[in-house]
């Protein structure tokens, strides 16, 4: 299955519950952290909902 390349670049000061929980449920910790997830409709839904914190590569 084909993978996603997820990168935090802002923080997530000031973010919502809903932000902060999807974050977490990526893996993400830190400014500068990168998590390889999953490719799949959930995953993508999850990246597009905190798209101005972080960057993807396929």
């Amino acid at each position: 299955m084909a993978t996603i390349k997820a990168t935090q670049i802002k923080s997530k000061n000031g973010s919502d519950k809903a932000q902060l929980a999807t974050l977490a449920s990526l893996g993400l910790r830190r400014i500068g952290h990168t998590v390889e997830v999953k490719d799949t409709p959930e995953i993508r839904g999850m990246l597009h909902r905190v798209r101005h914190l972080i960057t993807t590569e396929d």
